[in-house]
């Protein structure tokens, strides 16, 4: 039989060791009963302290739990809040995007209509503009006319073909139109005839019978290739030819140097023609250059011409620019000179638009023109009274 201890006793012991045994094993039973009992009483006490550590974590939980639910509830709200606000902010930035779209598409449309009302402002003033220089040209073009066409009339010396009252019945209105300006007559006069002697027509020049004429196809072609763009200057064929045929030997004089600086003032139109006052001083020779007083005064008349040296009555005397000297030239002289003056000035006619005829009209108006040129040069020239 086991003991407590798991011992198994020997059959061959003595019953006296059977009952100490016995009296022993009770002993150590009730050892073991009380043993158990503090051990079972320490199992409920340490259970329930566990009981008591479990419900007291429990109720941390449950705290934390309620807690954590309070905390969730009330970030829940938040949110929802935040929602709403975030949703009342998207409808303020969307109206506000409206409106400044609105804004926006308001300021190009007035942008767009202020631009086209400057740009209709501008178009006008440029019109304007455009048709205030236009009177500006035609006006310069009819004063550089006047200044190289039309001579000074003096009191002393004056113009008869300015002064019409002054003309005899049979003169008067000797005024020639061409190519849709003015031309005076007396541009190329010179000195009047002798007393007594019968003034020379200024139809006795012209041919009783109507010329016939044919156009030559270089010089048209030629011309109509300068009338695409129209220029004073002599790189062209045109106006090279006109240069070199006509121009060059027409203002060719004995002083060469005094006769490109009068071709410079031509071309530049700073060229002055101007009647000398006669006097009743007797004529002496002198300089090329003025020795009296202004126009109009008493002062020594020029016998000797400024150009070609020859020793002529000079009535009239030319200046290169606003402030050269004045030169006495001889009628020859001045013919020339006046005949290259009027071709650039309807040249010039042409260039700013106020010749208002066809090609072939300008062509043969041009070729009139260095036919005078033609005339000049070789020395004749028309006298008329003043």
């Amino acid at each position: 039989m086991a003991t407590s201890l798991g011992i198994v006793a020997p059959r061959w012991r003595s019953k006296k060791k059977k009952s100490e045994k016995r009296v022993r094993r009770s002993s150590g039973n009730s050892w073991t009963l009380q043993r158990g009992c503090c051990n079972l009483l320490y199992a409920n006490a340490y259970r329930h302290k566990a009981l008591c550590n479990l419900k007291k974590k429990l109720t941390m939980q449950m705290s934390f739990l309620v807690k954590f639910g309070c905390d969730l509830f009330y970030l829940s709200q938040e949110l929802k809040l935040k929602d709403k606000e975030c949703e009342r902010l998207s409808q303020v930035r969307n109206q506000l995007e409206q409106e400044l779209e609105e804004l926006t598409a308001s300021l190009f449309e007035e942008a767009h209509k202020m631009v086209h009302e400057a740009n209709v402002k501008q178009a006008a003033a440029e019109k304007q503009l455009k048709e205030a220089q236009g009177k500006i040209d035609v006006l310069q073009a009819e004063v550089t006319a006047l200044k190289t066409l039309v001579l000074t009339s003096t009191p002393s010396s004056p113009n008869r073909q300015l002064h019409p009252q002054l003309q005899p019945s049979g003169t008067r209105g000797a005024y020639k139109h061409v190519g849709g300006h003015v031309r005076n007559k007396s541009a190329s006069g010179g000195f009047p005839p002798s007393p007594g002697k019968p003034e020379p027509s200024s139809v006795s020049i012209q041919p009783a019978a109507k010329e016939d004429r044919e156009m030559d196809s270089v010089l048209y072609a030629e011309f109509l290739m300068w009338k695409e763009n129209p220029s004073v200057e002599h790189s062209s064929a045109f106006l090279s030819r006109i240069y070199r045929e006509d121009i060059g030997p027409c203002l060719s004089f004995t002083r060469s140097e005094l006769s490109q600086l009068v071709q410079s003032a031509v071309e530049n139109n700073s060229l002055t023609i101007e009647p000398v006052a006669m006097s009743a001083l007797p004529m002496v020779k002198a300089s090329a250059i003025e020795c009296g007083g202004p126009n109009g005064f008493r002062a020594a008349i020029e016998t000797k011409c400024a150009l070609s040296g020859i020793s002529r009555l000079c009535q009239h005397r030319i200046k290169l620019g606003d402030k050269g000297s004045y030169y006495y030239i001889s009628p020859s002289s001045r013919t020339r000179i006046t005949a290259v003056c009027n071709f650039f000035t309807y040249i010039r006619y042409i260039q700013q638009g106020l010749v208002r005829h066809d090609a072939e009209q300008m062509f043969w108006e041009v070729m009139r023109l260095r036919r005078e040129m033609t005339v000049a040069k070789l020395g004749f020239y028309l006298t008329d009274q003043g």
